[in-house]
C-alpha cells in the first residue's frame, strides 16, 4: 500500500493521536454537550491533522504554509475549547494536562513546519 507524505510526518502522526485521545475523553462529556463542546473540540481536532495533510498535497510552498497555519490556527481553537472543557469541570486536570502537553508538541513542530515552508517560498 502507498505512503503518502503527510503520513510520514511526525507532526501529522502526533496529531491524529491527539484527535484519538480527544474523542476517547470527550465520550464522557455529558449528552448536553453533544452538540456543543463536544463536537466543536472534535471537529477542531481533526482539522489539525487534516490542514497538514491536505497541506502536503500542494504545489507550491505558500500554500503548504498557508495549511500548516490553518492547521496551527485549529491548534489553539482546540486549546481555547480544553480551556472551557477544564473550568466547567468536564475534563479532569490530569486529562487537560496531558492533552495540553501534547497540544505544546503538536504546536511547535507545525511553527517548524511553517518555517521550514516559509523559507522555501522566499528561495
Amino acid at each position: 500500500m502507498y505512503t503518502f507524505s503527510f503520513e510520514k510526518l511526525e507532526v501529522w502522526v502526533e496529531a491524529k493521536a491527539f484527535t484519538k485521545v480527544i474523542y476517547e475523553i470527550t465520550n464522557s462529556f455529558p449528552d448536553s454537550e453533544k452538540f456543543g463542546l463536544t463536537s466543536q473540540i472534535r471537529r477542531a481536532s481533526v482539522s489539525v491533522c487534516s490542514n497538514i495533510a491536505e497541506g502536503s498535497a500542494r504545489h507550491s510552498f505558500k500554500d503548504k504554509a498557508h495549511f500548516s497555519t490553518m492547521a496551527f490556527s485549529s491548534a489553539i481553537e482546540v486549546l481555547n475549547q480544553l480551556i472551557i472543557s477544564s473550568e466547567l469541570n468536564l475534563i479532569i486536570e490530569t486529562d487537560y494536562i496531558k492533552l495540553r502537553s501534547m497540544l505544546e508538541s503538536i504546536t511547535n513542530k507545525i511553527n517548524a513546519l511553517r518555517n521550514y515552508q516559509i523559507r522555501q517560498i522566499t528561495k
